[in-house]
């Protein structure tokens, strides 16, 4: 069964990778995606992600639930971060175990990529030097695959 959830709390990656996993499975990966302390070449020192939260977790399930067709396995967990957060914490786990590991690189893959695409969190970085931005999204693409209109 897939798990989503988006909160504040830090992400514990053993109970992410921990919802995973059966008996008939060869492979379980987790990505865990960090705070890093630089980008586009400024020092970085935190991050703070915003979130319509009912919205994401919504948003999150419906990517886990299309990775597990994509790949043919429903034992995908992730869980998203919201907040104030350092450089170092984790801002994102994702679990996916599978029969060949192939499977598990391709959903957890997937679950990353759409989470860029699709996801209505929005990152303001901290920067060093006192200055504070929104990092740039992407535009949603609607399920035609055209771009939305605002």
């Amino acid at each position: 069964m897939t798990f989503a959830a988006v909160g504040r709390d830090p992400i514990d990656p053993a109970e992410v990778l921990g919802r995973v996993g059966a008996d008939e499975d060869g492979a379980g990966l987790l990505f865990v995606g960090v705070v890093r302390d630089h980008n586009d070449g400024r020092s970085v020192g935190g991050v703070r992600y915003d979130a319509y939260e009912e919205m994401a977790v919504a948003v999150l399930r419906e990517i886990a639930a299309e990775a597990a067709q994509v790949v043919g396995t429903d034992r995908v967990a992730v869980v998203h971060r919201v907040g104030e957060l350092a450089v170092g914490d984790i801002s994102v786990a994702i679990a996916v175990s599978s029969p060949h590991r192939a499977q598990a690189y391709e959903g957890s893959r997937f679950v990353i990529e759409e989470i860029k695409k699709r996801l209505p969190v929005w990152k303001k970085e901290r920067y060093s030097d006192g200055v504070e931005e929104w990092v740039a999204g992407s535009t949603p693409m609607s399920p035609t695959g055209e771009a939305e209109q605002p």
